[in-house]
């Protein structure tokens, strides 16, 4: 269903937050729509752009199926207002805002009308939040910047905190200079969700010279596992539920982190704007020695596209010999390890993610992980400190009475009150869970 416009109009910029991920699976879009669903049902004027993907993955979480997105918009084929979704609490929903990344490769004129009326949009709101895409691409990227607050979700899992570190390394280098905000998802308490973070910070202090900002927790409980699947955000629960009322703690803690930052001039709108007019004074512009000429360059990038494209037709004519395969790769890595800067980093570790491990055997992949350590141990030894062994302890189990070896209760404590005083404990023991032939 379509939503009626909005009858406010809100003078002052909204704040604009943007939840993202270095991977997919963290649970960002289930705390984009908790969080959105929380802020307008605390009275707040909320829209939520679905930047995910072109599938509307946040309509879909509470039953709604649109018709249309951005990108029809976009085609001209309707206004933005009638793209719009409404939900519970009046919560605003825009499917397929990843199409605004299109505006750069659409003409000015019908660039400007798209961004204009996003920027009409936008101002009518408290809150602009964005489910961003998960990952490095561009799309992803200027999303986190168009914003004023970065809230990245990261679990316990090491690979996320992998994943969100490099995430955070690229968009510094890129020249976000504001300090993310880390949300940890899927946390079996507080004491693991503060050691998640403590472990990514001092990474993120160490490598990149940053803190990171603290934003919280959400524990992992059934609850919020069920309601993703029953299309129903814990956000509609009762407030004094365990589940809805963490998204309003989150809710407290990100207005307690707006207020410590300074309202941009800009909104979202004005930020894709800006990013479109620099793309069309420089289009697809790339850093180039300034010893090639005007025609070097582009005849360069000719050259090595169309080695790549030889190559892929090579290697997909099957079967390959696999003494050519190994040369032609050997080969390409020593090249790529000729000048070992960060890009050459980068490029290594974006190469080694899209590889298909899942599709090794077993035995294959135990082979490969033996090599990556080796190999880690090569790049980064540590000092090997002898290992003293640890005192084994016994593991307490919960106490419980044991019917088998000690009898029925009222005939332990009849044969309790019959024992002498001067009795050990090891003896009373071992008379009680022997005396077999005695039991009655």
């Amino acid at each position: 269903m379509n939503a009626r416009e909005p009858v406010k109009h809100n003078p002052n910029q909204p704040r604009t937050i943007a939840i993202t991920g270095g991977k997919g699976g963290v649970g960002k879009t289930s705390v984009a729509l908790n969080l959105a669903l929380t802020l307008a049902r605390q009275d707040n004027r909320v829209l939520l752009l679905d930047g995910d993907t072109d599938l509307a993955n946040v309509s879909i979480m509470v039953g709604l199926y649109p018709r249309k997105t951005l990108a029809n918009v976009m085609a001209g084929e309707c206004r933005l207002e009638d793209i719009i979704l409404e939900t519970d609490y009046g919560l605003h929903i825009v499917p397929g805002a990843s199409g605004v990344q299109e505006c750069m490769d659409m003409g000015p004129t019908e660039s400007l009308r798209i961004l204009r009326a996003l920027y009409n949009l936008e101002n009518r709101y408290d809150y602009v939040i964005t489910d961003t895409a998960a990952g490095l691409q561009a799309a992803g990227l200027h999303m986190i910047a168009a914003t004023e607050l970065a809230c990245m979700v990261v679990t316990p899992d090491p690979a996320s905190l992998t994943d969100a570190f490099s995430l955070i390394k690229v968009l510094r280098r890129r020249g976000y200079n504001r300090i993310p905000s880390i949300l940890v998802n899927m946390a079996q308490g507080a004491s693991q969700a503060r050691s998640v973070f403590q472990r990514l910070d001092a990474a993120a202090q160490r490598h990149l010279g940053i803190s990171l900002h603290y934003m919280g927790g959400i524990w992992r409980d059934e609850t919020l596992r069920q309601s993703v699947l029953n299309q129903k955000p814990v956000a509609l629960l009762p407030v004094s539920d365990p589940s809805c009322r963490q998204f309003h703690t989150l809710a407290d803690m990100l207005d307690v982190r707006l207020s410590q930052l300074p309202r941009r001039k800009a909104g979202i709108a004005a930020y894709w704007h800006k990013v479109s007019k620099r793309e069309s004074a420089h289009p697809k512009a790339l850093s180039k020695p300034e010893s090639r000429t005007e025609n070097e360059a582009p005849a360069l990038k000719e050259r090595c596209l169309k080695a790549v494209s030889e190559i892929e037709v090579v290697f997909s004519q099957a079967p390959i010999d696999p003494l050519l395969r190994y040369e032609a790769f050997t080969r390409l890595f020593a090249l790529l390890g000729s000048t070992l800067d960060s890009d050459a980093i980068e490029i290594i570790q974006t190469g080694l993610g899209s590889f298909q491990w899942e599709n090794l055997s077993p035995e294959r992949k135990n082979h490969l992980a033996i090599h990556l350590r080796e190999l880690a141990d090569q790049i980064s030894p540590t000092a090997q400190e002898p290992k003293t062994p640890e005192p084994v302890h016994p593991v307490l189990c919960e106490p419980f009475y044991d019917r088998i070896s000690f009898g029925e209760q009222d005939r332990l404590v009849r044969v309790l009150k019959e024992q002498p005083a001067d009795i050990s404990l090891d003896q009373l023991l071992r008379s009680l869970s022997g005396n077999d032939q005695g039991r009655s």
